[in-house]
């Protein structure tokens, strides 16, 4: 250990030290990279409190109906949950989640990225801390680039993208130009496809309320993806997420994938991808409008209103969402797989700054703007979502239809249809 880490260890021992009791606590997180990383430095956690953690592990899916569920009804079942953008404001405005506004000093919360400290706010008060922030960017393969005669922009149009992945494509060596999310889920291929649609010039509803997914901008979105993953996306798309895309690209059977920053780490890894040295970066592809198809999001750490230990609660999240935990990763398994997009002076520290997807990952967070997602206005806060009560029913629901489509089940513009009707009876029901 460095003599600054343990200082630092030392720092956090006296912070903790002298506290409550020591606690169980129960925290309910997605099954994603950076989070099961995190289960296994938890011991340092233990050693510097006394407290103990539970973990629950769920499918993306799965994690938002469950903590929805329990925090919605009062259940108490968790200590801490892994939520997102999208929940922290409404469920801080219904009282469901205990203000952060009483961290310690050395924590420093004015470090975290002003976009992701917004977005985890309500009136000026953060009620969620950022384990990792993400936008979203193109990971594509250098070596199938360059076999294709092509070269990839740092940041590329929609058409480009078109024609790299069907150059790419060679399905009888299961090699597919592009991987896009198909898994049904409002956090899932509807945030995917409501990005990319703000590039195309569509919207959810327009500045009165009135659903637009019969607009000729979310037809020609729908199309262009279901084409483009017909002809040269993987087979059964329509079941892919997040996890099955990333397993994919590591296997080296994508040429592209546009998704989450923080998978760059992930496929750059040598010890779990085929391909880490053949993978280049750029931003999420645009249509000359003025809007690229990039979102923004931050998967981050609050403490239900009901928990019974909340300052342990408190003591977890600042050892998880510091920059402490961020040196613990740097020393354990390299700067590159540290919890990227969430603090500023990670952007500033050197030993960061020659991580290859790191400047590209901020440019990407930067130029998402949630008060000004898309083409023409509109009413609401968001990039891939609304940021509305009604959003994580619709969106969910609205997915399964893309999902229908992209599976051959219906066509686009049936999906959208039905999508229209879907968004029609919730926004006139909830009375906007």
């Amino acid at each position: 250990m460095t003599l600054r880490n343990a200082l630092c260890a030392a720092t956090a021992l006296g912070l903790f030290a002298g506290g409550a009791t020591a606690e169980i606590l129960t925290i309910a997180t997605v099954n994603n990279g950076d989070m099961i990383r995190m289960q296994g430095l938890t011991d340092d956690f233990t050693e510097k409190t006394g407290h103990t953690v539970e973990w629950v592990t769920l499918e993306e899916n799965v994690l938002r109906q469950r903590v929805t569920t329990d925090i919605s009804t009062n259940g108490g079942a968790f200590d801490i949950m892994t939520i997102g953008m999208y929940e922290t404001p409404i469920w801080a405005a219904n009282d469901w989640l205990v203000p952060l506004d009483d961290l310690s000093d050395e924590y420093n919360a004015d470090d975290i990225l002003p976009a992701m400290r917004g977005g985890l706010s309500l009136d000026g008060t953060l009620y969620a801390a950022p384990f990792y922030g993400e936008s979203s960017m193109v990971m594509y393969r250098t070596d199938l680039m360059e076999a294709a005669g092509m070269e990839m922009p740092d940041a590329p149009t929609w058409e480009f993208i078109g024609e790299a992945a069907r150059a790419m494509t060679d399905k009888e060596n299961e090699i597919y130009g592009i991987c896009l999310r198909g898994k049904a889920g409002w956090g899932e291929n509807a945030a995917f496809l409501t990005a990319m649609s703000n590039s195309f010039g569509a919207r959810i509803v327009d500045e009165n309320w009135v659903p637009q997914y019969d607009s000729e901008a979310w037809s020609n979105t729908l199309n262009f993806y279901i084409d483009l993953m017909n002809d040269a996306g993987p087979p059964g798309a329509s079941t892919n997420g997040f996890n099955e895309n990333l397993s994919l690209f590591q296997q080296g059977k994508c040429g592209m994938w546009i998704d989450a920053t923080v998978a760059a780490s992930f496929v750059t890894n040598p010890n779990d991808s085929t391909v880490a040295d053949k993978v280049g970066f750029a931003l999420a592809p645009d249509n000359g409008l003025g809007k690229r198809s990039n979102w923004l999001w931050a998967w981050a750490l609050a403490i239900p209103a009901g928990t019974q230990k909340e300052a342990a609660a408190k003591e977890f999240i600042e050892w998880a969402t510091g920059t402490g935990y961020i040196e613990l990763v740097a020393e354990n398994e390299g700067w590159a797989n540290v919890p990227p997009g969430a603090r500023t002076s990670l952007y500033e520290n050197a030993n960061y700054k020659d991580v290859p997807f790191a400047q590209m990952t901020l440019d990407s967070i930067l130029s998402a703007d949630p008060n000004n997602p898309t083409v023409d206005p509109v009413p609401y806060i968001g990039v891939q979502f609304a940021a509305i009560p009604e959003w994580a029913g619709m969106g969910s629901e609205i997915g399964q239809e893309f999902s229908a489509a992209l599976a051959g089940q219906q066509t686009a513009d049936e999906a959208l249809e039905k999508a229209q009707a879907i968004a029609t009876d919730v926004m006139e029901s909830a009375g906007y």
